[in-house]
């Protein structure tokens, strides 16, 4: 039974987690219709530079400082590669898949193809439902739940957020009330990678470093944001922790492997039932 309560709240925690980073997937495709197949690498560089920025300045620096140079890489990557190609939803695929290769060779050319660890900047363990558990995961699931919760804030809240919504909902009419859509445009694919960098700097101490890490965490981002609903960003929080918590209760009977097929198995229903997803008609 206490295997299943630790796997139940991993899987809380990490849905929160991935929520974060595929809050930035559906932003993207819900502003520019990218398929942006290297968000999963974005995530993967967060880890591996919060792994080193925390190794020189400690993690807590890391924490402030990924996100921040996750903007700035959007920025460069949406004007130098985005911005030229976005005519082109086919080419934009490409164009991401061949970012995300180059991305992933750069990592392991550069620190090696073995997995690496990051310790946890807080230690310990808190007695929680009857087992004891890691504190720093505890930490982790309360700042991605914040994070998600600023993201909302900002987009109700702010002058620029109103504008993000404004050009999502109908990118004409928000032309000719002069908001600058190139320049949201570029601010929200910027945004949405440093979702990316922050989910990777907060999971680095809770998974493993590797080159590799954005290929296992892109699926379940993509599988969110379609049981969510296509652009809905509170229906993709909401798939991305119901997934994440099956997915650790049907680790506790089977492994990984089913548990990763029963999210499948669960996209295919909604599909079939709900064609435009789960959440959809929710607002957004």
């Amino acid at each position: 039974m206490d295997i299943v309560i630790a796997l139940t709240i991993n899987g809380l925690i990490w849905g929160l987690i991935v929520a974060l980073i595929a809050l930035g997937l559906s932003i993207i495709f819900g502003l520019l219709d990218i398929i942006n197949v290297a968000h999963g690498d974005f995530f993967m560089v967060g880890t591996v530079l919060g792994l080193v920025i925390a190794g020189t300045t400690g993690f807590w620096i890391a924490l402030v400082l990924v996100p921040l140079l996750g903007f700035c890489l959007g920025l460069v990557i949406e004007r130098l590669v985005i911005r030229p190609a976005i005519s082109s939803a086919s080419l934009t695929i490409v164009i991401t898949f061949g970012l995300s290769m180059i991305l992933q060779e750069a990592v392991r050319a550069t620190l090696g193809p073995q997995p690496r660890r990051m310790a946890a900047p807080v230690e310990g363990t808190i007695h929680l439902f009857g087992i004891d558990y890691d504190v720093y995961r505890l930490f982790a699931a309360l700042f991605a739940a914040l994070a998600i919760a600023g993201f909302f804030l900002f987009l109700s809240r702010t002058t620029l957020g109103t504008w993000i919504r404004a050009v999502r909902h109908d990118r004409e009419t928000a032309t000719a009330l002069g908001i600058p859509v190139t320049l949201v445009c570029a601010f929200t694919f910027a945004l949405g990678t440093a979702l990316a960098l922050l989910g990777g700097v907060i999971a680095a101490p809770i998974t493993t470093v590797d080159f590799r890490a954005g290929i296992d965490i892109l699926p379940v981002c993509f599988m969110a944001v379609v049981i969510g609903g296509l652009g809905n960003l509170k229906g993709t929080v909401a798939a991305a922790v119901l997934l994440a918590v099956m997915e650790g209760v049907v680790s506790a009977f089977a492994d990984p492997t089913m548990a990763r097929i029963s999210s499948l198995v669960v996209m295919s229903f909604v599909l079939l039932a709900r064609p435009h997803g789960l959440f959809a008609g929710a607002t957004r």
